[in-house]
């Protein structure tokens, strides 16, 4: 299997798919309450048609689960599949914020080899297909996220997902020595660790595994790890597709 040429055949997809959920929200949006009280959209549904359209064309043999489909989600046996969020951060998306992502994640033997997240509203779309391959796409340029940066007694920056912060995770903050934290939504956390423009995100068991599985794919090629609260590594296809803790560190904490 070429991941690499799986992954680059849907950079552009990605990048139409970004415009699609911006045309669509222009134009109005229609909103629902699904039966977990989460908002949808008929951009989600939309973008969603999109790119597993795209998916399924390339990679035919590889089933999909799409957080806004039934599909596969009661199949605990899969190996290799796709993780698909077509919008993560609906609550930005559907009230003009600019934190809403669009996501794909290759699984492959249970673990994320490849990954595409696209963030729109900020003009920045993020790609990997293995180690020492990840790379930011923005106003035409390829940049690899591969290169180290030496941070000398510089604060440590990390990302949360609220402003209230849990004691098991204050007590991680205090043991890394985090000394900064900012709010931020969507898997767009995982790429700005990716980056290094932040150095880790922590969270509790929340989510699922289509919030994360790009992002985790981004992060690893750049040269990043995520491990859950008790070090270890994080795997995919499990039957309540429920994520475990995880805490997030860039290449420049390593």
């Amino acid at each position: 299997m070429d991941i690499k040429k799986i992954i680059e055949e849907l950079v552009d997809t990605f990048l139409k798919a970004g415009e699609l959920s911006i045309s669509l929200r222009d134009k109005g949006l229609k909103k629902e309450i699904k039966s977990d009280n989460t908002p949808v959209s008929n951009g989600d549904i939309e973008v969603n048609k999109f790119i597993t359209k795209k998916i399924s064309e390339i990679t035919p043999d590889i089933p999909i689960i799409s957080e806004e489909t039934s599909d596969n989600k009661n199949n605990s046996t899969l190996k290799d599949f796709w993780l698909v969020d077509p919008i993560d951060g609906t609550y930005d998306y559907i009230n003009d914020l600019e934190e809403f992502t669009i996501n794909a994640g290759l699984i492959i033997n249970n673990e994320p080899v490849g990954g595409l997240i696209n963030a729109p509203a900020k003009r920045r779309m993020f790609y990997a297909y293995g180690k020492g391959s990840a790379y930011e796409l923005s106003n035409g340029v390829i940049k690899s996220l591969n290169d180290k940066e030496i941070k000398n007694n510089q604060p440590l920056r990390f990302i949360s997902y609220s402003n209230k912060i849990k004691p098991e995770i204050q007590k991680i903050y205090q043991d890394l020595g985090v000394t900064e934290n900012i709010k931020m939504k969507s898997s767009l956390k995982f790429c700005v660790v990716a980056t290094g423009e932040y150095d880790g995100y922590v969270a509790e068991p929340r989510a699922y595994e289509w919030d994360i599985a790009a992002g985790h794919a981004i992060l690893v090629a750049s040269g990043g790890t995520i491990t859950d609260f008790d070090g270890n590594e994080i795997l995919y296809g499990k039957k309540d597709l429920k994520n475990p803790s995880i805490i997030l560190k860039s290449k420049n904490l390593l």
